[in-house]
């Protein structure tokens, strides 16, 4: 059974209307960057809870989560609705496998993420632990518009920090935006658009983490398995694809 502690927020960074990041200080025990804690509040005798990815690196003890407000959600209202000094439950102890250590070495590694789920990278590429071992990393965060690419910043800083190593890209699904590619991640693969605007093959010298929307993740899985020969990556079978679903 989950052991949780008391967080305290610091900071609400409001995005967009309903995209926010949550910044909170509790006395956790170490992560692994790319894992996940849930948050709970206690609405009306019911302890309500989500799992949510760490953003900040491990080393960093202020924690940072990255959310959309659902209109009828359970918890995620409540949470767009904080203020400093506010109370929220924090799982003492992170959970998830989506980390370095369970993706083999490669050429490239491939992030790609929609939405939210942009979230563990982050965490990952600001720890920067054994990210030697790959001589090229590409990261792609897809949104539907060009306002809902939240890091971007971020991401730049990191591209500076890297040089050569990092190339990012951005999508957007809905509109057209300097610097991104317009459409859905299998297609731009599909197409060849992607590995064109990156300037790196993605084929089976490289490792591809996926992480957010379930139909994006399921579509790319199997496109990739189709029409690049790579497979799912298990530890008792060695593959090209990473996942983790973000509901």
């Amino acid at each position: 059974m989950a052991e949780w502690v008391t967080g305290k927020v610091i900071e609400v960074e409001h995005w967009t209307e309903n995209l926010f990041s949550l910044r909170l200080e509790a006395p956790i025990a170490p992560f692994t960057a790319g894992q996940f804690a849930k948050l709970a509040l206690e609405r009306d005798g019911e302890r309500v809870q989500r799992a949510y990815s760490y953003v900040n690196a491990p080393s960093n003890n202020r924690l940072e989560f990255y959310l959309v407000a659902v209109p009828d959600g359970q918890l995620s209202p409540y949470l767009h609705r904080c203020q400093p000094g506010d109370e929220v439950l924090v799982t003492q102890e992170a959970a998830g496998f989506f980390v370095l250590e369970e993706v083999p070495d490669c050429d490239t590694l491939w992030m790609l993420a929609t939405g939210t789920a942009i979230g563990p990278y982050l965490s990952i590429l600001q720890e920067g632990r054994d990210l030697a071992r790959f001589q090229h990393i590409v990261l792609v965060h897809a949104a539907r518009y060009a306002r809902d690419l939240s890091y971007l910043p971020l991401m730049q800083q990191l591209q500076q920090r890297y040089g050569d190593k990092l190339r990012l890209q951005t999508i957007v699904s809905r509109e057209t935006a300097p610097g991104s590619l317009t459409g859905r991640v299998p297609a731009l693969i599909a197409s060849g658009e992607l590995e064109s605007a990156v300037g790196l093959p993605l084929d089976q010298t490289s490792h591809v983490m996926l992480c957010g929307n379930p139909q994006m993740v399921r579509d790319t899985q199997q496109l990739l398995k189709e029409t690049r020969q790579m497979s799912k990556h298990l530890r008792r079978r060695p593959g090209h694809i990473t996942s983790e679903h973000y509901w």
